[in-house]
């Protein structure tokens, strides 16, 4: 890695450490701690997603114009803002209007650093680079939860107000960190009429295979992400009983699998048809489900309970890691040169739409009706495999086996060349 990736990857970790001391509890501290109730904590995640919606179409643009390092740092600023305003928030308005800058900046956050490890990576490293990106994310998303789970008191909100000032302060140091990068070419169009924006969501739209994949994210993020945050945690608390240090080791088991896992699952899908891994991720996480349906059950022990509970976080982990190396870059190479900002946007839009209908659907479903709730969502992780397939119909050979692609040209006795020459 050079020096530009090394600083992002330390942004990344940075600002999933301070994630990692409230995402997990979002749903105690409005439905709990404020007294706000289970519905109200479910809109409250849902206009933490919808706020994103807001400036995401936007934030394609501004990234292919202007570059993603400015509108990195406006999106960490913003960030940082929402966390401080949600950790002294009492009442339904003043959380809303918190949820919603949070929710803003850390949506843009995502296309902005996506792209610039794009810019700072080829095709051959892409596949690592977003690999080691996931690992130190989680790394310090699973570290954060770990230690917030073990500091929070739910009794006390200023144990609360404690965790989102340590969030906001990740955030501000992570403006530090990446006004140091330095890109090594300029991803602007220089010149690129307002026009273009249009012509280019014209030009993504008419892409099949990207469609059908931003189809298939929604429901990846929907079934899995969308929860664990809302629905995934209301059903833990209320149906199996688990209590918030143990919400912290699930999240911590999640990412222990990642972090042990990570490159050895990398080296086992870089040789495999992505559409392949992306199916088999749905089959893991269908089992995942059954296994936190078993974790609800009512004549289990609670110790059993737990143990059930947490190794569906360890299962969650196992098919992200399959899918870090897999999705982020196979969106990059299905982008136009020059339009990776705008693809890897409309791409976070579909995963904040989904995170939108993701809360608001889990939250109070997972804390009332379990069953239908455990149905629903193992379902939906059948439905993941059944539109990978699909999918993998519409890829080329170099975007859905993308090694074959190079090992031909080298055989063939030309120089090396990327998946997207």
């Amino acid at each position: 890695m050079g020096a530009a990736m090394r600083r992002i990857h330390t942004g990344n970790a940075l600002s999933a450490f301070g994630l990692g001391f409230t995402v997990p509890y979002l749903y105690v501290y409005v439905a709990q701690v404020r007294g706000l109730g289970a519905m109200t904590a479910g809109l409250v995640l849902a206009v933490f997603a919808v706020a994103a919606l807001v400036v995401l179409p936007f934030a394609g643009r501004a990234i292919v114009r202007r570059g993603p390092l400015p509108v990195l740092l406006a999106a960490l600023v913003t960030a940082a803002l929402g966390a401080l305003s949600l950790g002294i928030a009492s009442s339904a308005a003043a959380v809303l209007v918190s949820a919603s800058l949070l929710g803003a900046g850390q949506a843009v956050m995502q296309p902005a650093l996506a792209t610039m490890i794009v810019d700072c990576s080829s095709a051959e490293t892409r596949s690592r680079a977003f690999a080691t990106q996931f690992f130190l994310q989680n790394l310090g998303l699973g570290v954060g939860g770990l230690i917030g789970g073990h500091l929070v008191d739910t009794s006390s909100a200023a144990s609360f107000t404690l965790l989102f000032a340590i969030e906001a302060a990740m955030f501000l140091l992570l403006v530090v960190v990446m006004a140091t990068v330095r890109m090594p070419h300029a991803p602007r169009i220089e010149g690129a009429p307002v026009a273009s924006g249009r012509g280019s969501w014209k030009q993504l739209l008419g892409n099949r295979a990207m469609v059908q994949l931003c189809v298939l994210g929604f429901v990846l993020f929907f079934a899995c992400y969308g929860q664990f945050e809302s629905g995934l945690s209301a059903y833990g608390v209320e149906a199996a009983g688990i209590s918030t240090s143990a919400l912290g080791t699930a999240l911590a088991a999640n990412t222990l699998v990642i972090v042990v896992a990570q490159f050895a699952v990398l080296r086992f899908v870089e040789r495999r048809r992505r559409s392949r891994v992306i199916a088999a991720v749905g089959l893991i996480w269908a089992v995942a489900w059954a296994v936190a349906g078993y974790a609800g059950l009512e004549h289990g022990s609670q110790e059993m309970a737990t143990a059930a509970f947490v190794s569906t976080y360890a299962l969650f982990g196992l098919g992200e890691a399959m899918l870090s190396p897999t999705v982020a870059p196979l969106v990059a190479d299905l982008a136009p040169e020059g339009m990776a900002g705008q693809y890897n946007s409309a791409f976070a839009l579909v995963k904040q739409l989904a995170l939108a209908v993701g809360p608001a659907v889990g939250g109070p479903l997972g804390a009332s009706l379990h069953a239908p709730y455990i149905v629903a969502f193992l379902l939906f992780s059948l439905g993941i495999t059944f539109l990978a397939v699909r999918l993998g119909r519409q890829l080329t050979e170099a975007q859905d086996r993308p090694w074959l692609a190079k090992s031909r040209v080298v055989a063939r006795g030309g120089a090396p060349v990327s998946a997207d020459a």
